[in-house]
């Protein structure tokens, strides 16, 4: 079987089904090493994830958050895959609704391919390679949507009257307050997950901002969406974000999302 969107699609959305069944009950959170939470959705979400990506791709090496988390990094090549099976656990044990699945296919460095469900919101993102981007809207566990009820993605003009960014109201640190002056900002908006790529390359915000520590599978698939609808994503010196960074113990460098914006 040969690994395509629709099929990460089908995937995300199996998931999505299983976490929002585990979102209607009083599910136990725990703590991992890092005091972050994790919950039964996290761990079964990935479970039913893994699976199914060795069914339809069997050579396809995967790193998964909670997998790592345990120690299991398997070697790969300039191939593999990234998964993140609940994006946002914090807004999944606060029931803000604004957690996604994240499943994104790296080549050489690059995503291109992905797909981000935030099954709450029944927002479905997909790249189907580095130049296609569609969202279409679908229950948890529903079908694959067909063409006609696909909606093409593109990032929009950047507006005269000034940008809107995505960033914590509440919580932004002071290089991402002197960042934001530097550019002309008309509205901020805030976001969970990785619906921040996924606003940007639909075209309802324009500029991502991101000072503090994220993993490469957090980042991934969003990714892949925002630049296939014609986004960059960049470190803050404006060199592409990549991915495969074993050295780094697969973390990030601070990096920003850019819609139709040179990077500066």
């Amino acid at each position: 079987m040969s690994l395509t969107a629709d099929i990460l699609a089908r995937i995300a959305l199996d998931a999505g089904a299983l976490i929002m069944d585990i979102y209607a009950t009083d599910f136990d959170v725990a703590r991992k090493d890092d005091s972050s939470p994790v919950t039964e959705a996290d761990q079964k979400a990935e479970a039913l994830i893994l699976a199914a990506l060795m069914i339809a791709d069997p050579d396809l090496p995967i790193i998964a958050e909670e997998a790592a988390a345990a120690g299991n990094i398997p070697e790969h090549g300039s191939r593999f895959a990234l998964v993140d099976p609940l994006d946002g656990t914090k807004e999944f044990v606060n029931r803000s609704g604004e957690f996604t699945v994240n499943i994104g296919i790296i080549e050489n460095g690059k995503p291109v391919m992905g797909v981000v469900y935030a099954p709450a919101l029944k927002r479905l993102f997909i790249a189907e390679d580095p130049h296609t981007a569609w969202q279409a809207d679908v229950e948890p566990g529903g079908d694959v949507p067909p063409a006609a009820a696909r909606r093409v993605m593109k990032i929009r003009k950047a507006p005269e009257a000034g940008l809107t960014a995505i960033a914590s109201k509440s919580h932004r640190s002071d290089a991402t307050n002197a960042f934001l002056e530097s550019q002309t900002i008309a509205e901020i908006i805030s976001a969970g997950s990785s619906l921040k790529f996924c606003l940007i390359a639909a075209g309802e915000a324009d500029l991502y901002p991101r000072h503090g520590r994220t993993m490469e599978w957090d980042t991934a698939a969003g990714q892949a969406v925002a630049e296939a609808a014609g986004a960059r994503v960049t470190e803050l010196d404006t060199t592409p974000l990549v991915y495969g960074k074993k050295a780094r113990g697969y973390d990030n460098p601070h990096f920003i999302v850019w819609g139709d914006i040179n990077p500066t």
